[in-house]
């Protein structure tokens, strides 16, 4: 990466791990902050719809904010989504009950620049770097996600709920001046394929039934991470466990479950099992949820029950994504994981609305065996999918060139051994290509690309 990249790359990376910081560090303590003081939060279906209402929105405006960002310009959006992120973050600093809180977390999510963000990156990188700079946001929302959980408690004693969303608020301000001053300005703003939704693609996206099978999986995921949200705090409060040292729990959980996700990834890209690791952390995760029922009466069993958990989410959010990238045409990439993450956000409000309306009828034991029967019907979902090639994706920078030339090159390099999948876009300068992890013959792609 050159000094500008590296720094546009950090920086946004920075930027969405704010935003993703604001959404994820109210989860751990929003239920009992609601319960205990806020007028309304005695009815368990509403802090549901508190905790997830910013999925329902984020879902909805996510796509179309990313065409905005192609027509007005990325930063433009940037600049409204987080000035929509501090008003949600203020307005429910300040509210009085149940009622507010929703309003606010629903503006929050209204501030949807996660696919602009995405395509500032792509303005801001060279084709060759552009990967190392995606999987840097990436894994700063992975990072972001831990510390939140560990975070919050220890915030929650310090400035208390309505502090925390100050605090959220005053950062995206922040967010709004470190995008004008030291993230640059693209030299040309553009549509990106492998980064941008297509509205031409959505009908070959949503036919394809493997990508169908890996959007209801993250639909699932996101739903039981929020529905466990909804009773796991009072479980470790009814174990003697005050709320500002829930820390305590959280934080050897997610330092382990980190630790102990690596092999199991390794496994799944090196050595090809991808299906196999994918099927065993679903079966994981199912057992976590159902240990959480059995053993909630014990601090320990929680423990537990939550490291085999967060082991299986840490493996199952890293592997999907990939998955979507082995999967999906080369041309409707970009598309395939904005609808992605977009399922993603409307399992979050559907997992919180559910736990909600289960905890307030059924009671928390119902919250547990609703995650533990959506991830056996996930089971079954996921067996019947087909095992994703074992493939990567490479890019590679070209020079200016019309459509015909770039529909002769994208003709040769997808008959070159070892390709799956030719993809040449004059527009962009950029061929993209699918190729096996084994019998590539990359010296041929760069004879073909540098026209010799």
């Amino acid at each position: 990466m050159t000094p500008i990249e590296r720094r546009a790359s950090m920086g946004l990376a920075a930027i969405y791990g704010l935003r993703m910081l604001g959404l994820f560090i109210i989860l751990p303590i929003l239920a009992l902050y609601a319960s205990e003081r806020l007028p309304g939060g005695e009815n368990p279906l509403l802090i549901g719809i508190a905790l997830g209402a910013y999925g329902l929105t984020q879902a909805v405006l996510q796509i179309p904010a990313g065409w905005m960002s192609d027509r007005y310009g990325r930063k433009p959006v940037i600049y409204a989504g987080l000035l929509l992120f501090a008003i949600g973050s203020f307005l429910a600093a300040s509210a009085e009950n149940i009622y507010w809180i929703i309003a606010g977390r629903a503006i929050q999510g209204a501030g949807a620049i996660n696919a602009a963000v995405m395509a500032l990156t792509a303005d801001l990188t060279r084709e060759e770097v552009r990967t190392k700079a995606m999987a840097m946001i990436g894994i700063t929302i992975g990072i972001t996600f831990s510390i939140s959980l560990v975070l919050a408690p220890v915030l929650y004693q310090a400035i208390d709920v309505p502090g925390i969303f100050v605090l959220t608020g005053a950062l995206a301000l922040l967010a709004v001046l470190f995008v004008a001053y030291l993230i640059p300005n693209p030299a040309i703003t553009r549509f990106h394929s492998g980064s941008g939704a297509s509205r031409k693609q959505f009908g070959e996206v949503l036919r394809n039934r493997d990508l169908l099978r890996l959007d209801f999986g993250i639909f699932s995921l996101h739903a039981i991470l929020m529905s466990v949200f909804m009773q796991v705090p009072f479980v470790l409060k009814n174990n003697g466990l005050d709320v500002a040292r829930h820390w305590q729990v959280y934080l050897p959980v997610m330092l382990l479950a980190f630790v102990l996700m690596v092999p199991p990834i390794i496994v799944a890209e090196k050595k090809a099992k991808m299906k196999q690791v994918f099927i065993g952390s679903i079966a994981l995760a199912t057992c976590g949820q159902l240990s959480l029922m059995l053993t909630q009466g014990s601090i320990w069993g929680v423990v537990f029950s939550l490291l085999l958990f967060f082991v299986a989410f840490n493996v199952l959010e890293a592997t999907l994504p990939s998955m979507i990238s082995k999967i999906a045409p080369l041309a409707a990439k970009g598309t395939a994981m904005g609808i992605y993450s977009s399922v993603q956000f409307l399992g979050a409000f559907s997992g919180a609305f559910a736990g909600g309306f289960l905890l307030q009828n059924f009671g928390g034991d119902a919250v547990f065996a609703f995650a533990a029967g959506l991830l056996l019907l996930w089971l079954l979902v996921a067996s019947t999918m087909n095992p994703p090639a074992a493939v990567r994706t490479k890019m590679y920078p070209l020079s200016d060139m019309d459509a015909k030339a770039g529909a002769a090159l994208q003709q040769r390099l997808s008959q070159l051994p070892g390709v799956r999948e030719a993809l040449v876009v004059p527009d962009e300068r950029m061929a993209c290509l699918k190729v096996d992890m084994s019998g590539f013959d990359e010296a041929g792609v760069h004879h073909l690309v540098k026209g010799e």
